[in-house]
């Protein structure tokens, strides 16, 4: 369902999207995307990130959501402020450098046009702007694990769970080190969702008619 033309004369706008691994927040994403018509983000936005700083999107892809390690040598604490290491190339880029790349591009990109962007401490970047809504996806863990199942990242639910739990606490990790905020925590976003109460498409529903209301669309 296109739902484009209620939003494509309004200032560009961004939704980010927060998830427990197995939620569900990237279908949601990508149906967010789809139906306002707008861009969307995810691994994707490693790819863009990589070409700004001048890197291979692969080195983006070991590093991405994961707390920071001391890469040569050098390495500035942020803890919630705004990072100042900066890129120089793919020989000299630190954690902190692929963060800022991640930043920039969101932040230019905001700019010029809307989308969906999943993850990567993006409400965070994009916290001054005011044209941001920002959505945390969970569910039951033995939801996440029928999930994570059904689309093989592991057969088996023990070791789905464990995958769960684990990227969880490396999600967790990444976004309470770069933010002054707590992951997952309800006053951190404007809509936190449990995705296993509803079918996608009536989720998608609800947080269309709050942008819309918010962003006084119509």
């Amino acid at each position: 369902m296109a739902e484009n033309n209620d939003t494509k004369d309004i200032a560009p706008f961004a939704i980010t999207i927060g998830r427990q691994f197995g939620s569900g927040g990237r279908e949601l994403g990508k149906k967010l995307a789809e139906r306002l018509g707008i861009d969307y983000y995810d691994k994707e936005l490693l790819v863009e990130s990589a070409k700004l700083a001048g890197v291979n999107p692969e080195f983006f892809e070991k590093k991405d959501e994961r707390f920071p390690t001391f890469l040569n040598g050098l390495f500035s604490f942020s803890m919630g402020f705004s990072p100042m290491a900066y890129y120089t190339g793919a020989s000299s880029i630190s954690d902190d450098g692929l963060y800022k790349a991640l930043s920039d591009f969101l932040l230019s990109t905001i700019e010029k046009k809307s989308f969906v962007v999943v993850g990567r401490s993006a409400d965070y970047i994009l916290r001054h702007h005011p044209r941001c809504i920002n959505i945390f996806v969970h569910a039951p863990v033995d939801k996440c694990v029928d999930r994570i199942t059904r689309r093989s990242d592991s057969p088996d639910r023990d070791k789905a769970r464990a995958l769960a739990e684990k990227t969880n606490r490396l999600r967790a990790e990444y976004y309470n080190f770069y933010t002054d905020k707590t992951w997952g925590d309800a006053a951190t976003y404007h809509l936190t969702i449990d995705s296993s109460t509803l079918p996608m498409d009536d989720i998608a529903d609800i947080v269309i008619g709050y942008v819309k209301k918010k962003l006084n669309a119509k």
